[in-house]
């Protein structure tokens, strides 16, 4: 039987959206979350990290690591957690196990230091609209610069957030089952609905200090869709929460993506100060305000918001990023500037966008598989793409620097040396050495860093020697570890950043 190549769940605009909640597909029951092991410290495999297929990049683009969630149809060895350098190589890749995902990998900050944090899952069910109710069961992870997952948050019930606060806790989007009263747009009056549920949690004990149902304050009216279909699974996702942000005055900000608005809720009292969008907006929307089915809203300033507007669902247009100016007094919403999808896509799913220290716009154009990066004045300084098939849930370009307590791997394939050393930023070249020992061993060849798999050829009979030794050295020849494979291999000398001279863990 023949298969079919899997298409990516981005649609040109007036295509049918026909995507999953997260455009994936789990089958049966999963084991639950499991930390993986980097795959730069085995030395039987190559790591299959994807690269970015650069379309363009102009002077001024920002510097800092590209942060990304590999996911494909059908899930593949490829899909996981991906840092890439700036001109889309691989950095760091950890892999996932099979039919689990991981989204929203980003540098944050957890009791005053720099941390990777992402969320790992699975779906429990088959391929659900996002108009349906999905069963989603998922772990926060928390690593420092040395990739060791320091703390977890357990049970986390959707996949779309985890944003860590001052305060050492997380905010989350949950979910739960309401039987609800769902006459009014069609259905019954003992009918199931899926609730959006935020909370925050602290790290280090777990515990629960703030919960907000959005169906306790959110009417089933508010749902953009004109009503239910005949037969249509439960349980009915009315609201489809998908980001929240926190403000300077403590409120939070909260995108619904099947109401087409955008909330404002004071986390004292749980109401909603205001509606942006939507079938009740407090705002009166100006010209090019409207959005609908959006997928990421952010703060950008004072009464100023950035939306990541997909344009689908009912009214469908090209995807863009839109930043809208309100005015509390007057009640209206203006559009002060917008960047459109290149290809005037309408983007089925996901997708996202982040303000630059410089002013630049990095954005994460969901299910078509494609990243840019613009200038405050809309140009185009950087394009990529992700292999077909591939797509990420998010995309964020943050600075990070990363030493893993692993050694470098060494791979030999024939008269070719593999340098892999999964996570480790700022080497730039490697040195290898060979011989019948270690003590013996002489450099041989030298080749600059050029990803997180760097082949380097060596010459005549060097290749066939017992023992090989690699070197990643910085930009000034410093040395920054040393892997070796071969004779005398356990009895390498210590060197900054090699195991032994990482610190304990600590939560």
């Amino acid at each position: 039987m023949s298969r079919k190549k899997p298409r990516p769940p981005g649609r040109a605009l007036g295509g049918a959206v026909t995507s999953s909640v997260l455009g994936l597909t789990a089958l049966g029951a999963v084991p639950p979350p499991a930390v993986v092991p980097d795959p730069g410290t085995a030395h039987r495999a190559l790591p299959a990290a994807p690269e970015l297929r650069i379309l363009r990049h102009r002077p001024g683009a920002a510097p800092g690591m590209i942060l990304i969630t590999p996911q494909s149809l059908p899930p593949a060895p490829r899909d996981g957690n991906e840092i890439l350098d700036g001109q889309g190589r691989p950095v760091w890749f950890r892999p996932v196990p099979a039919r689990q995902f991981t989204t929203d990998l980003r540098v944050q900050r957890y009791r005053g230091r720099p941390v990777l944090t992402w969320l790992q899952g699975a779906l429990a069910d088959g391929v659900l609209s996002y108009r349906s109710g999905f069963a989603y069961d998922g772990t926060g992870y928390i690593a420092d610069t040395h990739y060791r997952v320091i703390a977890t948050v357990r049970h986390v019930a959707d996949p779309h957030e985890l944003q860590l606060t001052p305060r050492n806790t997380v905010l989350l989007i949950g979910a739960r089952n309401l039987r609800m009263d769902l006459t009014p747009i069609g259905g019954t009056r003992n009918d199931t609905v899926r609730d959006g549920v935020l909370k925050e949690v602290d790290v280090a004990t777990g515990r629960t200090l703030w919960r907000w149902s959005a169906a306790d304050h959110i009417p089933v009216t508010e749902n953009h869709h004109p009503g239910l279909r005949p037969h249509e699974p439960r349980p009915y996702d009315y609201l489809h929460l998908n980001s929240v942000d926190e403000g300077p005055d403590g409120t939070l900000l909260v995108s619904a993506m099947n109401t087409c608005a955008v909330y404002k809720v004071d986390r004292r009292t749980g109401r909603i100060i205001w509606r942006l969008g939507g079938r009740e907006s407090t705002f009166r929307l100006g010209p090019g305000v409207r959005f609908c089915g959006q997928h990421d809203a952010h703060w950008a300033g004072e009464n100023l918001i950035r939306v990541f507007d997909n344009g689908t669902l009912t009214d469908r247009h090209a995807s863009r990023v839109a930043w809208i100016r309100l005015d509390p007094r007057g009640r209206t919403a203006t559009l002060v500037r917008q960047i459109v999808q290149p290809r005037r896509e309408s983007v089925a799913i996901q997708g996202n966008a982040q303000e630059l220290p410089n002013g630049d716009t990095a954005v994460g154009w969901g299910s078509t598989g494609r990243i840019s990066e613009f200038s405050p004045g809309g140009s185009r300084l950087f394009d990529a793409a992700l292999p077909e098939g591939v797509i990420t849930y998010r995309m964020y370009r943050l600075p990070w620097n990363g030493r893993p307590c692993t050694p470098p791997a060494v791979i030999p394939r024939g008269r070719t040396v593999h340098a892999v050393w999964n996570g480790a930023t700022g080497v730039a070249r490697w040195r290898v050495l060979t011989g019948p020992t270690r003590k013996a061993a002489k450099p041989v060849a030298e080749a600059a860093w050029n990803g997180l798999d760097t082949a380097i050829t060596l010459p005549g009979t060097s290749a066939s020697a017992p023992y090989v030794q690699v070197e990643a050295l910085d930009a000034h020849g410093r040395l920054l570890g040393v892997g070796a494979r071969g004779r005398g291999e356990s009895r390498m000398p210590p060197v900054p950043g090699r195991p032994g001279t990482c610190p304990g863990t600590t939560r």
